[in-house]
């Protein structure tokens, strides 16, 4: 149970983090959003960012071995790591659709799998 409540809140999270972190590339095409300065676009996404914190703070302590959860350190981040580039290219091809999938992207993301295989060898 510890590992989907984990897995989803780091989901919850990095849907938050990509708002935040890309979100405002996208919310220029509002008029009220392009007139804002950079420090109201800044604030804009640490007000976002704040519920990545909600949901991602828990899922590592809730998934952390020395508190009791199933994962490592290191897991943890490799888990975070392919989620977060998961939720990315969901959000760019469905907010972007100037950005396209190249073989490169798929090879990169090929390696992150690699990743999580060779963190969980024993």
């Amino acid at each position: 149970m510890q590992i989907a409540i984990t897995i989803s809140l780091l989901i919850i999270s990095n849907i938050f983090m990509t708002f935040a972190w890309y979100g405002h590339l996208k919310m220029k095409q509002f008029s009220w959003f392009e007139s804002l300065p950079l420090i109201g676009v800044i604030l804009f996404s640490w007000a976002i960012a704040l519920f990545e914190y909600i949901f991602q703070v828990p899922a590592n302590r809730i998934g952390f071995k020395e508190n009791g959860g199933p994962f490592t350190l290191m897991q943890l981040k490799i888990i975070q790591e392919v989620i977060t580039l998961t939720i990315f290219v969901i959000f760019s091809n469905l907010l972007f659709k100037g950005e396209s999938l190249q073989w490169n992207h798929f090879a990169a993301f090929g390696c992150l799998i690699a990743a999580v295989y060779f963190v969980f060898m024993k």
